[in-house]
């Protein structure tokens, strides 16, 4: 198999995950529009309920793809095919577990649903049933995807996330046209179930193709390799749980709060906003392999370095995405599903604070995993977690959903936005974290700054709903590239931001030739 550097794997990486993201959005945009038209809002609630349900249950994972991830980089740089083979197996074994344990706190659960949800929505199918195929479609992966994380510890994310993206695009387009012919929720959710099933035997087929010794038997992981892969596992064991309490528990207190329709009106504003954040994400995710490749090469400074230029495409990129969650959200929520499922403005804002925060910590934990410092920073993440469900509810009590968005900002502005980058300097470059944290204010006052002008520019547009979409997204974004432009054009990171980009450019025009899978 042809071997690639680090800037040809991350151009490849980040260019299969933007291009097919964007098909998959458009297309997963219009299956949506499809679902609210075909279907009640209380749907809605119910595919955001148990979706949170379920991400909530997969704490059971408990860092095991971290930890394994990670003892991947040097075997696989180094070309040592039994170690990776050795690691495999144990990765295979652990996530039998895993799986198993998942299915059995799913079915522990089933029996209170009903509780959780309250008050019974209006529908015709079975919540019982559709819990179960939510719950199976959750279970399965587990029994096929650490053969796809081999893929992607190796550089090579753009066939996992390639052929993710045809598989979704097509079950949408199957979803589609099933809810036009009929109206009914099982079948959607069959259809996904199916998707999925057959994606995770794909990708495990075409991992079993590049790397065929990894089904050769060989010696096991000695007690010393164990013993580091699990206590690295224990480390990021409550980093995992809290992340999931923090970020995927919204929606059932939401729906404890103010009931399914609320959860359901709220969906429409995270699917934009988590649309857009996962767009960003294939940038970062397309790097993340590569990143570890290069820690293992490169002294701190280096390392430092090419952190920093990172961190600041962190903000560029996620920086823009909150002045645009800002001014136009509510105005793509009505063009899409109409103007009684838009929300007060506090709903975006909050949004957007919290989708600035959680992109401002993507180098981070890129760099806290690749590094390997798991255990710094773990009870503070609990921290996090529990305090953000106290603030969640007391917020969510006297201010609704905006109470229960903001105690999510909150939470980590209090705990893991500044401990987190402290551990990867003390830890990771062993020197002092004091520029990070300059650097972090100036961008979130010029990122505030850029915002509130935007949003009152915004405001005195008057247009049909999707020339006010087009011409709104021009301003805020002539206006926030520009102040960007002029503050940070002659620094380093903007400069090596600007280069790598050119050379990833040239490379995939003048060299890339697809590969077969």
């Amino acid at each position: 198999m042809k071997q690639r550097s680090r800037t040809e794997y991350s151009a490849l990486n980040i260019l299969t995950g933007i291009g097919g993201y964007v098909v998959n959005t458009v297309v997963g945009l219009v299956c949506r529009m499809v679902f609210v038209r075909c279907l009640s809002t209380e749907y809605l609630g119910v595919n955001g309920l148990f979706s949170n349900i379920l991400s909530v249950l997969s704490l059971a994972e408990l860092g095991v793809g971290g930890a394994i991830g990670y003892a991947l980089y040097r075997p696989l740089a180094e070309h040592d095919t039994k170690k990776v083979a050795a690691l495999m197996q144990f990765y295979k074994k652990a996530y039998m577990i895993i799986g198993t344990v998942i299915g059995a706190a799913g079915l522990a659960l089933f029996p209170f649903i009903n509780r959780i949800i309250g008050k019974a929505p209006e529908i015709s199918e079975n919540l019982g049933v559709i819990y179960l195929l939510f719950l199976f479609n959750t279970v399965i992966s587990y029994f096929f995807s650490y053969r796809g994380a081999l893929l992607q510890t190796a550089q090579q994310s753009y066939i996992v996330v390639g052929l993710s993206y045809v598989q979704t695009t097509l079950q949408s387009l199957f979803q589609i046209t099933y809810l036009l012919l009929t109206h009914r929720y099982y079948g959607y959710l069959i259809i996904q179930t199916v998707g999925n099933v057959l994606y995770n035997i794909l990708i495990s087929m075409i991992a079993r193709k590049r790397y065929p010794f990894i089904l050769e038997k060989t010696e096991h992981l000695n007690a010393a390799e164990k013993k580091s892969i699990s206590r690295n596992v224990r480390d990021l064991m409550i980093s995992k749980v809290s992340g999931i309490l923090v970020n995927h528990t919204d929606n059932i207190i939401i729906t404890f709060f103010n009931g399914l329709t609320a959860t359901g009106l709220t969906s429409n504003y995270t699917l934009f906003t988590g649309t857009l954040t996962a767009l960003l994400n294939q940038v970062f995710n397309g790097m993340t392999a590569s990143i570890g490749n290069h820690n293992v090469l490169s002294s701190d400074d280096d390392q430092e370095k090419m952190f920093l230029s990172i961190n600041f495409l962190n903000f560029w990129l996620y920086g823009w995405a909150a002045v645009g969650i800002v001014c136009v959200s509510t105005d793509l929520v009505r063009l899409l599903y109409g103007d009684k499922y838009a929300m007060n403005i506090l709903i975006p804002i909050a949004l957007a604070l919290n989708t600035y925060m959680l992109g401002m910590q993507n180098a981070v934990w890129a760099y806290k995993s690749t590094l390997g410092i798991f255990r710094h920073g773990r009870f503070v993440n609990f921290f996090t977690a529990l305090l953000n469900i106290i603030l969640s509810l007391v917020m969510g009590k006297y201010w609704g959903v905006f109470g229960v968005l903001f105690a999510s900002a909150v939470s980590r502005a209090f705990t893991n936005t500044w401990y987190s980058p402290y551990c990867v300097y003390k830890y990771g470059f062993h020197k002092s974290a004091f520029s990070y944290f300059k650097r972090y204010i100036k961008y979130l006052l010029i990122c505030v700054c850029c915002c509130v002008a935007s949003f009152y520019l915004c405001i005195y547009i008057s247009l049909p709903i999707i020339l006010s979409v087009l011409v709104k997204c021009v301003i805020l974004s002539c206006l926030f590239n520009g102040v960007v432009f002029l503050f940070f054009h002659k620094s380093r990171e903007f400069a090596v931001i600007r280069d790598k980009g050119m050379i990833m450019i040239k490379k995939i025009l003048k060299k890339w030739r697809p590969e077969e899978i």
